[in-house]
Parts: structure tokens; sequence; C-alpha cells
């Protein structure tokens, strides 16, 4: 198997139409050769605790209404284009995230990371669910079968938060600036929502090296 360590934050748009392109791709080649570890990158880490206003967040992020509007219309063509069915307008109180990369990593250890970041998605993007909220964050573990209970603790304590803090950081001193970013084998950077035949194209490189002879044989 090769590592895939994808960066990802759950209300980055295009993270979310990334991930899309990616699955759609993965069940296409079920023989792919991806094991998949999610690792955190907020968008905005200096986002209040509490959140804010989703559209005051936007205007401030790209200068204004205008600005919004413009960065928006791409999104919502590639979301359309991915076949997601998403009212971007509609979303709700732009969250702190850390919390959340939280439990992606505790999901880790129960093998649940992937099913994790795929409700963290949901629950954001067409549910319209705040995944800043503790509630929401309990909520979701549970409905992705880990417990509840001992998730409430770790929430509840401050449990891993420094080395979220300091893996989003690290990722930044290595030069990444914005996601998705998958990183393939620890070796190859593919940014970028890239659409499932980019992805089909790698998987179909990755076999083909992979039962090619070795030197000399």
């Amino acid at each position: 198997m090769i590592t895939l360590d994808i960066l990802s934050d759950p209300i980055c748009p295009w993270c979310y139409i990334g991930k899309t392109h990616l699955d759609r791709a993965l069940e296409q080649n079920a023989g792919h050769p991806f094991q998949i570890e999610w690792h955190p990158f907020q968008l905005n880490p200096e986002m209040p605790a509490g959140g804010m206003d989703r559209r005051a967040y936007l205007e401030a992020k790209f200068g204004g209404k205008d600005g919004a509007v413009r960065a928006y219309r791409a999104v919502e063509e590639a979301a359309e284009t991915a076949g997601l069915q998403v009212d971007f307008a509609k979303g709700p109180r732009g969250p702190n995230t850390l919390d959340a990369h939280r439990l992606i990593h505790w999901a880790g250890h129960e093998g649940r990371q992937s099913a994790v970041v795929a409700a963290l998605f949901r629950a954001y993007w067409r549910e319209s669910r705040d995944i800043g909220a503790r509630e929401t964050l309990i909520e979701i573990a549970g409905e992705c079968g880990l417990d509840a209970a001992m998730i409430t603790r770790l929430i509840d304590s401050d449990a891993d938060a420094a080395e979220i803090s300091a893996r989003d950081a690290h990722a930044r001193q290595r030069g990444v600036n914005g996601v998705p970013c998958f990183i393939i084998g620890n070796q190859y950077a593919v940014s970028g929502a890239q659409p499932p035949q980019v992805w089909g194209q790698i998987i179909a490189e990755l076999l083909a090296d992979q039962q090619a002879p070795a030197p000399g044989a």
C-alpha cells in the first residue's frame, strides 16, 4: 500500500469537491494502492473559538461582498461539475475547526477517520450543522460508531489541541499554503481539487510501477 496523506479542512469547499473527485476515482479503481490518512490544516487558525458570522467571514477573507461572490461563483461551478448539490450561500455560522480536527485525529485511532471526515463535510455543507459546537461533534462521533462518552470527555479537555496546532503549523512551514493538498508516498504533492481522470491516471501509473520488474531481475 502507498500512503496518501490528505491535508484539508471540513469548511473548505475545494476540499469537499476534491474529496468527492477522489472518492469517485477510488470507486472506479477498486484495486488502487492507497492507504488514506487525514491531516489538519485550518483555513483560518485565528478564527474565534465561538466562530463568526459566515457572510462576514467570507467578505473579510475575499475583500468585500463582490469578492466573495466572485470566489464562490467558481466554487459553485466546480461543485456542479462534481455532482454536488450544495447551496454555498446557505451555510451555517463559520466555525473554528480545531475541535473537528481533534475528532478526526481520535477517529484515526479507531480506524474511522474517513467516515468521520465524510460526516463532517456532509454535516457542514449539506445539513448546515455547526461543526464547531461540541454537541454536534459528539453527535457525529456517535453516528460514526465512536464512543460518544469518551469523545465527550476528550472534547471537554484540551487533549491533543497543542498537537493538532503544531501539525498545522508544521505543514505551513513545509510550504503548504492551501488545501486540499495530497501527498503521495511522502514524495509527491498534488494540490487542488483534481478531477477523477487525473486520479485515475495517477493510480494507473502507480500500479504500473509496482508491477514493473526490479532492475536486474
